[in-house]
């Protein structure tokens, strides 16, 4: 390990900071996570979500909201223009409403509140967002997450873990992502938009939206308190919940890793913006499978505990993260923890390295960081080299699809939650190999990856298919084509190995595909000789 002084005060520093503040197509009911966050109140008595004896829950108050006024404009009066509004738009839901003006008008912060995202949205290249701002705050002891997105990635102003006032200046007005032009996507959400929470129109609460034109809007109206809304002291029953308020804290998915390791892997996913708690999760799976305890298994190396430091690495690394006295490799508390600051220091030995700097930082966990330095890339050890693709490959199953700046899944959407998930695509290209659970790859879909996507963030994140459409058919149940409802998966081009091509049937006949090389995502009649099945 060869981190230096300066780079570990300067991590310890920022945590700290953080913490406060092969086809042709190629390639059980949803369950939907749990809400602590709706029914969080502001009137604990102690501001603790957990008893001092209960170890396996971190300290209350690690993410602090701010107390501030009402809410306010998302931009200056005058300065952009009400285009359009929230609900249906191009068959698809349009959560939030669109202001537009010019590259670089001032957007601004609505409410006070932690800034939880900032940059790109994880969609990729002119898809979707792009790049946003994601806002956690509470108003009347509710958990709100105001949302703003397609800036360039120069044209977003804050980071995570920043707290910032209604009114301040956050970001500039982009073209960036699926955008027609210009403008701000400003959405409201109540509940948390990484808690799936409810997406309401931003106009009910700030009606002053819809009377915005860019001759100056509605001069003699009070835009910066026309609705009267308050934020009240924000307790850690409302912070702490599902990592509302925490930087990085909502981008594990629910209920996918052992209870007693959710809050500490929230918690550890804010100590530094490039080491998210799905890459930690996947570490800990891959490194002891989550054991923990006394009586957890040691390596023959003589590696301790979950993340299964080797004695003089904890040595250095370790500490006291659950307050119990102890720095124990065993803890969960200690050990997370530990792993996270670990992992960012040893992303930042090999930064200047050529090469994917997670992938890197992953070989530096293994083989230690003078053996990616000496190699200038990951080491040729086979031990190594698998440890990279497994947890890279399996990171995705660990990242909540709501911490992505595209659908989001409710309780009531039903199976027409796959429907809606796939219409958020439409318009983008076919691509052979293209996509999976975490979205489109390579700039688009093929048609199983496309079905992949539908149904992981329909089922947020509980149902993963295999990736061709030979293999997704075996999956769930057939049912006969007459009785096929929206959400259900459609097989056609049939082979002698089966299915060449999939689509989500989205009713009327119709079905959401990728049809082929050179074409996009689109809604179409259902081709002769289709077949369905049941998979959510």
């Amino acid at each position: 390990m060869k981190t230096s002084s300066l780079q570990r005060a300067l991590l310890l520093a920022g945590a700290a900071s953080i913490v406060i503040g092969t086809s042709a197509c190629s390639t059980g009911a949803p369950v939907i996570p749990r809400d602590a966050c709706r029914s969080a109140t502001s009137n604990s008595d102690n501001g603790s979500r957990a008893s001092s004896d209960d170890v396996t829950q971190p300290p209350a108050g690690f993410a602090k909201l701010a107390v501030a006024g009402p809410i306010q404009m998302p931009v200056k009066p005058g300065t952009a223009t009400f285009t359009s509004g929230f609900g249906e738009r191009w068959n698809a839901q349009h959560r939030g409403v669109d202001m537009a003006g010019p590259v670089g008008t001032p957007i601004l912060a609505a409410l006070d509140g932690n800034v939880v995202a900032a940059g790109s949205s994880g969609e990729g290249p002119g898809v979707g967002f792009e790049n946003w701002v994601v806002i956690d705050s509470n108003v009347g002891g509710k958990p709100v997450s105001t949302v703003y997105g397609h800036m360039f990635a120069d044209g977003v102003l804050v980071k995570t873990g920043q707290q910032v006032k209604a009114g301040d200046h956050i970001a500039n007005i982009g073209n960036a992502g699926s955008s027609t032009g210009p403008h701000l996507h400003f959405e409201y959400w109540e509940g948390g938009k990484m808690q799936g929470g409810t997406a309401l129109d931003p106009v009910s609460v700030l009606p002053d939206i819809s009377r915005q034109s860019s001759d100056g809007g509605s001069p003699d109206t009070d835009v910066s308190s026309s609705t009267h809304v308050q934020l009240v002291a924000a307790r850690s029953t409302a912070a702490d919940c599902a990592g509302f308020g925490m930087a990085g804290g909502g981008e594990l998915a629910f209920n996918i890793v052992p209870a007693e390791f959710e809050p500490w892997l929230r918690r550890a996913g804010s100590v530094c913006p490039e080491i998210d708690s799905p890459l930690l999760a996947a570490q800990l799976q891959q490194e002891n499978g989550f054991r923990h305890g006394d009586n957890a298994p040691v390596s023959p190396s003589g590696a301790m505990g979950p993340a299964q430091f080797m004695p003089g690495t904890w040595a250095t690394w370790g500490k006291d993260h659950d307050g119990d006295g102890k720095i124990d490799p065993n803890s969960i508390g200690d050990a997370v923890m530990s792993q996270a600051e670990f992992m960012c220091a040893l992303h930042q030995d090999v930064s200047g390295i050529p090469g994917n700097a997670i992938e890197l930082t992953l070989a530096a966990y293994n083989a230690g960081p003078g053996a990616v330095q000496q190699y200038n890339g990951i080491p040729p050890y086979a031990e190594t080299q698998n440890y990279v693709a497994k947890i890279t490959a399996a990171r995705t199953t660990f990242t909540n699809p709501n911490s992505r700046g595209r659908f989001v899944p409710t309780s009531t959407g039903g199976n027409m939650q796959a429907v809606m998930a796939a219409r958020e695509y439409l318009g983008t290209p076919y691509v052979w190999g293209g996509g999976g659970t975490g979205g489109p790859t390579g700039g688009g879909f093929d048609c199983s990856g496309l079905t992949s996507y539908a149904v992981y963030a329909a089922s947020a994140g509980k149902v993963s298919l295999p990736r061709t459409s030979e293999q997704q058919w075996t999956v769930g149940f057939e049912i006969p084509i007459d009785q096929a409802q929206a959400g259900d998966l459609v097989f056609g081009g049939w082979e002698a190995n089966g299915p060449g091509h999939v689509g989500i049937y989205a009713g009327d006949g119709q079905m959401i595909h990728a049809p082929t090389t050179g074409d996009v995502v689109k809604e179409a009649p259902l081709q002769s000789g289709m077949k369905a099945r049941r998979v959510v």
